[in-house]
C-alpha cells in the first residue's frame, strides 16, 4: 500500500508539471511575479550561501593539510584538495541541500499558507491557472540558480586559499599549483548540469507540497517539514545517478 501511495504521489507531480506549462497568465503579470521570485528565492539566499561556502572552504583546506603527515606529500594538494571537494560536490550538492531547507521552505510554507487562506480557490475562481501563477515564475527564478553556485565555488576556494596560506600550511604559490594541477574544465560542466537539475528539484517539489497540502496552520509547518526530507532525497538520487551517467565512463 506504501508503494502504491508513493507512485500516485509521482503521478501526481508530473500531473502538476503538465498544468504548470499550461494556460499561461498574461506576460505582464508574468513578468512581475517573476522578478519577486528571484529576489526571494536567490537574492535572500545570497548572504547564507555566502557564510557557508566561505568557511566550509576553509575547513576543507585545512582538514586536507592536517592529514599530510608525510614530508614527502607536496603541499599544492591542499590547493588540488579544496579545489576537487568544492567544484564536484559541496557547491553544487550540499549547498543544495541547504537551500532545501532555506528556499524550500520558503515556498511550501507560502504556498501552502496561500492554500489554507483559500487564497488559491479564489484564483480558480476567477479563472486563473493557480499553478502556473505559483509554480511557473519559481521556476523561472531557479534558472538562475547556477550563478548562485558559480559564486559558492569561487568564496570556497577563496576561503581554502585564506586557511592555508595565512594558517601556515602551504604558501600562496603551492597553493594556486594545486587549483591548476590535473584541472578538467570538464567537472565545471558536470557540475552545472546537476545545479540545473537541482534548481528544477527545489522549485517545484516545495511547490507540490505546498499546493496539494491539507489542513491548517499546524499542517503547513509539516508540510515545509516533509518538503524538506523529500526534496533533499531527490537530490542525493538525482546526484547519484547523474554521477554514474556523467563521470562513469
Amino acid at each position: 500500500m506504501l508503494l502504491i501511495h508513493y507512485l500516485s504521489q509521482i503521478g501526481k507531480y508530473f500531473l502538476m508539471l503538465k498544468e504548470v506549462f499550461s494556460k499561461p497568465i498574461r506576460k505582464d503579470v508574468m513578468k512581475q511575479l517573476i522578478f519577486k521570485e528571484i529576489s526571494d528565492l536567490i537574492f535572500d539566499s545570497l548572504g547564507i550561501m555566502a557564510f557557508i561556502s566561505f568557511f566550509v572552504g576553509g575547513v576543507v583546506a585545512i582538514q586536507t593539510a592536517l592529514n599530510l603527515n608525510n614530508p614527502l606529500i607536496p603541499r599544492y594538494l591542499i590547493g588540488f584538495a579544496t579545489r576537487q571537494s568544492v567544484i564536484l560536490e559541496f557547491a553544487p550538492t550540499f549547498i543544495s541541500i541547504i537551500m532545501a531547507g532555506k528556499m524550500g521552505s520558503f515556498i511550501t510554507s507560502s504556498i501552502g499558507t496561500m492554500r489554507v487562506t483559500e487564497q488559491i480557490d479564489a484564483l480558480e475562481v476567477m479563472g486563473v491557472n493557480s499553478l502556473n501563477y505559483l509554480v511557473f515564475p519559481k521556476i523561472v527564478a531557479v534558472s538562475l540558480y547556477p550563478f548562485v553556485i558559480a559564486l559558492s565555488m569561487f568564496l570556497g576556494i577563496a576561503g581554502g586559499w585564506i586557511a592555508g596560506v595565512y594558517g601556515g600550511f602551504a604558501t600562496g604559490p603551492e597553493f594556486i599549483l594545486g587549483l591548476q594541477t590535473e584541472f578538467k574544465p570538464f567537472h565545471f560542466v558536470y557540475s552545472f548540469i546537476k545545479t540545473g537539475v537541482f534548481g528544477f528539484v527545489l522549485a517545484t517539489i516545495p511547490s507540490f507540497h505546498g499546493y496539494y497540502m491539507k489542513g491548517g496552520a499546524l499542517e503547513v509547518g509539516k508540510a515545509s517539514t516533509i518538503s524538506f526530507v523529500w526534496t533533499s532525497v531527490a537530490i542525493i538520487l538525482i546526484n547519484y545517478i547523474l554521477t554514474q551517467l556523467i563521470l562513469s565512463k
